[in-house]
């Protein structure tokens, strides 16, 4: 016997975060699904389907280890082991390209499913977002990572996202940073905490705590500020001239980038923040993220993770991002619906080979044909039909409906 159940009224409820589509929105999402895998086969990215749910211990691995806490859990009844269902399924496709993709060349796989949170984002309140994504193993140089940003604002454009614009930073800038004033992972664990926070009067207090040159300390209070469009490089190169080798790679890159971008995406704003360190635990470089005004939140995001298959035994340089497929549907422009009104063909309920085949021919073409069944009251203007299959002869023919009221 169970503990708890529901009363009788509330059993339509569904749990906190899960939602479920009515056919209209449906139709839109895979329309739009449509599109989102048909652009990313245009630019050679190859479809993958990792499983819904797999065993804790490969699930989390390397990347997937800071995705624990959203991570639903249940025993196998087969095996007795701790399964996982996936909440990202980034780490996955990391794990195919390492056992998959043979030689040096560089693999480029795309993905799209459902994946599941143990806690709702905090704006959207979801918990089971429909993930999708691109991911470019194999190469280590900037031109991959242009490549994986102009399909990212390709695809939001493709779905109708209009105003995107984009966010830059480098997690090398920081973490160079960490290393030349030699922080134990705590301590750079609490300044990566106050940053993300954009927590100015803590992280001064933070840094002043610890024992360090004060050009250090001074860099890292001022990484908070260093955030904009136009002139943030300039400031950022004399804010941190005395940084070491890598905060200046790191730069460089960001700079070439952004100028790459200007070129072939003028009509996209380009902003930077250098205290931004989305996923730092796991990115190697480069990391970026698409805004839209009026939304409170990035709706597309990644970054460069260089080695990440090296848990599963091949390590390869690696750039890719992601997006839920449901909050990029509800900030298109896509309104259309597979089935709306007056779009589909009304037939009656009649025992004809003619018509079968008729109804046939018109489903091959594309055409939407609704059959009456047997007993069904109303005719076709009756359920709204504005075209129905009518008898000419020895043939059926799609005629207009007519009004009651002639």
């Amino acid at each position: 016997m169970f503990p708890f159940s529901y009363p009788a009224d509330d059993r339509w409820l569904l749990p906190e975060g899960i939602e479920e589509l009515l056919p209209e929105e449906a139709e839109r999402l895979e329309l739009l699904r449509r599109r989102v895998l048909d652009r990313f086969a245009a630019w050679g990215y190859r479809l993958v389907m990792p499983p819904l749910i797999e065993f804790i211990d490969s699930l989390l691995t390397g990347a997937g280890h800071d995705l624990d806490i959203q991570t639903f859990k249940l025993i196998d009844q087969a095996s007795g082991r701790l399964l996982g269902i996936r909440a990202d399924m980034t780490p996955q496709v990391a794990r195919i390209d390492a056992r998959t993709h043979a030689g040096d060349t560089p693999g480029r796989f795309c993905y799209l499913g459902s994946v599941l949170h143990t806690q709702a984002d905090r704006l959207e309140k979801s918990r089971s977002p429909i993930q999708f994504g691109a991911e470019l193993y194999g190469h280590s140089g900037r031109a991959s990572d242009l490549e994986i940003i102009r399909l990212m604002l390709e695809v939001l454009t493709t779905a109708g996202v209009e105003r995107i614009h984009l966010d830059l930073g480098h997690v090398g800038i920081f973490r160079g940073l960490a290393r030349q004033a030699g922080l134990t992972g705590e301590q750079e664990g609490e300044l990566f905490s106050l940053l993300q926070q954009k927590a100015r009067p803590e992280l001064a207090a933070a840094v002043a705590s610890l024992d360090i040159d004060p050009p250090l300390a001074r860099m890292f209070t001022e990484l908070v500020d260093l955030n904009g469009r136009h002139g943030v490089m300039e400031r950022a190169r004399e804010s941190l001239s005395e940084a070491n080798a890598a905060v200046h790679l790191a730069l460089e890159e960001l700079a070439v980038l952004a100028e790459r971008l200007g070129d072939c995406c003028p009509e996209v704003p380009v902003n930077f923040d250098l205290a931004e360190l989305r996923g730092y635990r796991y990115q190697t470089g480069v990391v970026f993220a698409a805004f839209v005004p009026g939304y409170g939140r990035e709706i597309a995001r990644g970054g460069r993770y260089d080695d990440i298959g090296k848990v599963f035994g091949r390590a390869r340089p690696a750039t890719g991002f992601s997006a839920d497929l449901k909050v990029v549907l509800r900030l298109s422009g896509l309104g259309e619906s597979f089935v709306g009104s007056g779009e589909a063909i009304f037939a009656p309920a009649v025992s004809d080979p003619a018509l079968i085949a008729a109804i046939r021919e018109l489903r091959d073409a594309g055409r939407i044909v609704i059959e009456a069944l047997p007993g069904q009251q109303g005719d076709a203007a009756a359920h709204g039909f504005r075209s129905e299959l009518r008898r000419n002869g020895e043939r059926w023919c799609v005629c207009p409906v007519a009004s009651k009221d002639t």
